[in-house]
């Protein structure tokens, strides 16, 4: 294999976790054993310095690949899966994400996924900043979470809008149908927080950990559930999911964080990215509102028609 130099930089959901481990997740032609021989063969960098693999990574840390030689070539084949585009210019696009798709490969799962669509739309002109298995991925949607995602072109517009996203001055809301009823009209949750310590395909309020910020407003009420609208100020793995358990409050059908089940079908929590602010390299402000999606909308009309 051909020897190269790559360069990634730590976006929100690498944040707190070990650097071998994130590597490993981004590389995933790798082993976590083979990150870590490469990290002590001082092959892996962070902010130009030599680390131990046990490093917790930051925000934007800057993390050098020099010349790891793969022992297999992982290749991601686009794919002509239809898109739902709501914004394009010629370094940035925002895609509305449907339900039940990935946003990336898996070392499981390398197909239809929203990546694999991307590189065949763009002919394969996104930023790699984050790794082969993640081209243009900006931020992150849940499989079950439906709504809009940022993706970069090339590398200048990955910085500029993960730069956004850092200093929060891209806004991203979403909706959700609550457990239970919410007392307070709006409010802030604010926690420590991280992987589960005993389950760690879940995520967790600590007591110790990175800070995770969401705000939250009422939109109506029902007698046993509530509609509510997320923003978040910081933009950990499960966080909206999280933080509303945490408040007592877990999204409805959402089975992992101990959602009540409703009487009506949907393909997973009742969770969507609906609106999105943000900066284009011009400079201009571009706000985009989607209607809620078939799950949100087919929730409320039950909860409507539904005395409870």
């Amino acid at each position: 294999m051909e020897e190269k130099t790559t360069k990634i930089i730590a976006d929100e959901n690498m944040t707190g976790k070990r650097l071998d481990a994130a590597i490993a997740e981004i590389c995933e032609n790798f082993s976590r054993s083979q990150i870590q021989k490469y990290i002590k063969n001082e092959q892996i960098t962070v902010n130009e310095k030599l680390v131990k693999p046990s490093y917790i990574l930051g925000l934007d840390d800057e993390i050098i690949l020099n010349n790891l030689k793969e022992t297999r070539e992982i290749v991601i084949e686009p794919q002509n899966i239809p898109l739902d585009i709501c914004y394009e210019d010629d370094d940035i696009i925002v895609v509305n994400k449907p339900f039940a798709m990935l946003t990336h490969p898996t070392a499981i799962e390398r197909g239809n996924t929203l990546v694999n669509a991307l590189l065949y739309y763009t002919k394969g002109k996104l930023s790699d900043i984050n790794g082969n298995f993640r081209p243009g991925i900006v931020h992150r949607l849940d499989r079950d979470t439906s709504g809009l995602l940022l993706i970069a072109k090339n590398n200048a517009a990955h910085e500029f809008l993960q730069r956004q996203i850092k200093e929060k001055t891209a806004i991203r809301k979403y909706v959700a149908v609550l457990t239970g009823v919410l007392e307070q009209d709006e409010g802030i949750i604010e926690t420590n927080y991280g992987r589960h310590p005993t389950k760690p395909y879940k995520m967790s309020v600590l007591q110790e950990g990175k800070i995770a910020i969401t705000k939250y407003k009422v939109l109506e009420r029902f007698s046993k559930n509530t509609f509510a609208e997320f923003e978040l100020k910081t933009g950990r793995t499960h966080q909206i999911r999280v933080h509303s358990q945490y408040i007592h409050h877990p999204i409805v059908n959402d089975t992992l964080y101990g959602g009540e089940n409703l009487k009506v079908k949907t393909t997973g929590q009742v969770l969507q990215a609906y609106n999105l602010t943000f900066k284009n390299m011009q400079k201009e402000e571009i706000n985009i509102k989607i209607d809620y999606d078939e799950d949100v909308m087919k929730t409320l009309t039950y909860l409507k028609n539904t005395k409870m």
